[in-house]
C-alpha cells in the first residue's frame, strides 16, 4: 500500500494462461483459512460459478486483520483530503487493484470487484474514485450506516442478540489468529430471550458478561447518539465519482443489512448520474443468494431456486459482461422478486414509476383501511409496555437469531396484550406494494421515553395449505407472515444528534421511512399491522424513562401506558406504494 504496509492476499489463477482473463477482487475482515502456500479451500456458491468460468479469483486481508499488517478499524470513514501517503479502504482498493494488474499473469487488465456484508462495505469503499481498471462492482448487503439502519442499530435503538455472539468473536485475539477458530460465546441456554432478560440492564453486557472482552463493544456503547463517530462511518454521502458498472444485491430478508443495498443504490444513481447502476434483491436472508438453492426460507416455498438463478442467470453474466465483453446481457435497472406470487420481474426504475402513493389509517376496533378514520368516541388505542416483560421478537429458542425470522409467524406476538393489531377484511383482489414504507404515528405515553415498533404482515386465510413436504410441522392456516418490521427509538424523534424526552401523556408524531417491500398479498388475505413497544432480545429494553440506556440501572426501567391515536387530528397510519395490478 501507499504507506508501505502489506496485505495478505491470496491469488487463484486458471490454468490455461494461452488467454489473459479479468481479476475478481474480494476484500474481507472475515479471515482467508486455511493459510500456507500448500492450503487451500475449496470454492462454493458464487466463488464456485465464477472460477468455473475462468475469472482470475482475489481474496485479501484488509488492512489489521489475521494475514494483514497495519492497524484495523470498523468501518474505517472514506478520507475526502487524502495526501499521498494517507489511506482508507477506497485507497487500499485502489493500491491492491494497481499491482494485481501489473504484477498477476495472464490479467487482461480488467478487474471487478464484488463482497457481502462487510466486504460488500470494502466493495463500495472501493467504487469511490475507483482505479481505471476496475469495470464493475457488486456491492451485496453493504454496511452502508450502523444508526440509521445496518446491524448494530435501527433508528437508534440498539440490536442486541444480532451483535452480541457477532463482536465477541470478532474481538478475539487468540495466540495463533492464522490457525487458531474463533470461539462463540457459551449462553449456557438455547433460550435468548431469557438469558438477555437476565442479563438486566445494557450495562450488564460487558460488567457481567464481556468483562472487557470486546473493546468494540464498549465503543458502540459509548457512543448512543448519531455523534460524529458514527456519521463520520455513513458512506452514503461519499459515493460519489463512481465510473465503473455497480451491481446492488440484497435479500428481502435479510436481517442485518436490508437497509443498505437499498440505500447504497439510491445514493450511487443520484450523485452518478452516468453510471451504469441496478438492483437486484431476491427472497433472501443475510447472503443466502451466493450459497443456497434459495427455494425456501422457514415454511416459506419460493417455488424456485433463486439463489441458483441469480449466480447463474444475474451475477456471472454481470461480470461476464463488463470483464469479458460478453454482449448476451443487457442491464436491468431493477431485477425484483416479488414475494406472495413468488416471481421475478423487471422495472425500469426503483421504485417502479407506476406505484401509486396510498395510505393505510389505523381504525376504531382494530380495522385498518385505505380511508381516514372518523372515529372520534375513544380516538385512541392504548396497551402497556413493561420493560420487565418484553415482547419477543421470535417464537425459536436461539440465544442468536434464527436467520428466518424476517418471515416468521406473529401469531405468537399478536395475542399479547401489549401488541395492537390492525387488519383489513380480506382482500377482494391482489394487492402488490411496490417501494419504500413511511410509518407516521400519533402517541403518548406515561415515561418519557419509548421504542416504537411497526411491522407488516400478511394474514393467510384459516383454510391455507400447509407445504408438501413439512419438516416443522407449520400450520399455514391463518399464518401471520412478517414482511416487513423496524423500530424506532423514540427521544431521536427530532434528532438524532440531539435526542429529547416526551413529556408524559402529550400527543407527539413519530414519522419514520421503513425498508422497501415487494410483495403481494393474495386475495383472501388480509394486510395486517402490529404496533408495539419492545421487540427483544433483538432490540435492547427501552427503560420507558430518559436515561443513557447504556449506563440505565434497574430502577430505570418503568413500565408505561403506550396510546396510539387514530382521530382525524391525530392519524396514525403507514403509507405504502401500491403497484396496480395488470389488467385481465
Amino acid at each position: 500500500m501507499r504507506d508501505g504496509i502489506r496485505l495478505f492476499t491470496r491469488v487463484f489463477i486458471p490454468k490455461d494462461d494461452s488467454k489473459s482473463w479479468p481479476i475478481l477482487l474480494t476484500r474481507t475482515p472475515y479471515a482467508l483459512k486455511p493459510y500456507g502456500s500448500d492450503n487451500y479451500n475449496s470454492p462454493d456458491g458464487s466463488f464456485a460459478t465464477l472460477a468455473k468460468d475462468q475469472f482470475i479469483m482475489v481474496t485479501q486481508d484488509v488492512r489489521g486483520r489475521y494475514g494483514s499488517e497495519g492497524t484495523y478499524m470498523h468501518v474505517r470513514p472514506f478520507n475526502p483530503s487524502k495526501g499521498p501517503k494517507d489511506i482508507d479502504e477506497s485507497s487500499d482498493a485502489w493500491d491492491t487493484i494497481d499491482w494485481l494488474v501489473k504484477n498477476i499473469p495472464s490479467n487482461n487488465g480488467k478487474v471487478g470487484l464484488f463482497g457481502i456484508s462487510y466486504p460488500g462495505f470494502y466493495t463500495s469503499m472501493g467504487m469511490i474514485n475507483n482505479h481505471p481498471a476496475l469495470k464493475a462492482a457488486s456491492p451485496q448487503a453493504p454496511i452502508t450506516d450502523w444508526f440509521i439502519g445496518d446491524d448494530i442499530h435501527h433508528n437508534g435503538a440498539f440490536f442486541l442478540s444480532q451483535n452480541f455472539d457477532f463482536f465477541y468473536k470478532f474481538s478475539q485475539q487468540p495466540e495463533d489468529p492464522l490457525r487458531e477458530p474463533h470461539r462463540d460465546f457459551n449462553f449456557k441456554t438455547p433460550d435468548g430471550y431469557d438469558f438477555f432478560l437476565r442479563m438486566g440492564p445494557l450495562a450488564n453486557s460487558d460488567k457481567v458478561l464481556l468483562k472487557g472482552r470486546s473493546p468494540e463493544w464498549n465503543e458502540f456503547l459509548s457512543h448512543p447518539t448519531y455523534d460524529a463517530y458514527w456519521q463520520a462511518r455513513n458512506i452514503r454521502p461519499h459515493l460519489k465519482n463512481i465510473n465503473c458498472a455497480v451491481m446492488n444485491v440484497g435479500g428481502w430478508f435479510d436481517a442485518e443489512d436490508l437497509f443498505g443495498p437499498l440505500e447504497t443504490y439510491r445514493w450511487t444513481e443520484k450523485q452518478n448520474l452516468k453510471t451504469t447502476n441496478i438492483l437486484v434483491m431476491g427472497p433472501w436472508s443475510h447472503g443466502a443468494w451466493s450459497r443456497t438453492p434459495g427455494s425456501t426460507l422457514g415454511p416459506i416455498n419460493f417455488h424456485a431456486k433463486t439463489g441458483d438463478y441469480y449466480r447463474e442467470k444475474i451475477e456471472l453474466p454481470f461480470f461476464r459482461h463488463y470483464l469479458k465483453g460478453d454482449t448476451n446481457f443487457t442491464p436491468t435497472e431493477a431485477q425484483i422478486f416479488e414475494t406472495g406470487t413468488h416471481r421475478w420481474r423487471k422495472f425500469d426504475a426503483w421504485p417502479p414509476r407506476e406505484s401509486v402513493t396510498r395510505t393505510l389509517f389505523f381504525q376504531p376496533g382494530g380495522k385498518l383501511r385505505f380511508e381516514p378514520s372518523t372515529d372520534q368516541a375513544q380516538p385512541f388505542d392504548e396497551y402497556v409496555s413493561d420493560p420487565a416483560k418484553p415482547v419477543p421478537y421470535t417464537n425459536q429458542k436461539s440465544p442468536k437469531y434464527p436467520s428466518d425470522y424476517p418471515l416468521e409467524d406473529q401469531r405468537f406476538a399478536a395475542s399479547r396484550t401489549d401488541v395492537l393489531v390492525y387488519e383489513t377484511e380480506p382482500l377482494e383482489e391482489d394487492l402488490t406494494l411496490a417501494g419504500p414504507l413511511v410509518a407516521s404515528l400519533h402517541v403518548s405515553t406515561t415515561g418519557t421515553d419509548s421504542d416504537w415498533v411497526i411491522k407488516l404482515v400478511d394474514c393467510y386465510p384459516g383454510d391455507f395449505p400447509n407445504p408438501e413436504p413439512n419438516p416443522t410441522q407449520a400450520k399455514m392456516g391463518g399464518y401471520q407472515q412478517l414482511v416487513r418490521g423496524d423500530v424506532f427509538r423514540g427521544k431521536f424523534r427530532n434528532s438524532f444528534e440531539k435526542p429529547e424526552p416526551f413529556i408524559p401523556e402529550k400527543i407527539t408524531t413519530i414519522k419514520f421511512a421503513i425498508p422497501d417491500v415487494c410483495h403481494t398479498f393474495r386475495r383472501g388475505h388480509r394486510v395486517m399491522i402490529h404496533i408495539q413497544s419492545s421487540w427483544f432480545p433483538l432490540v435492547d429494553r427501552n427503560p420507558q424513562t430518559f436515561v443513557n440506556i447504556p449506563t440505565a440501572k434497574q430502577e430505570d426501567f418503568r413500565k408505561a401506558t403506550q396510546r396510539i391515536y387514530r382521530s382525524s387530528k391525530a392519524q396514525s397510519e403507514l403509507q405504502v406504494q401500491v403497484l396496480p395490478q395488470p389488467k385481465p
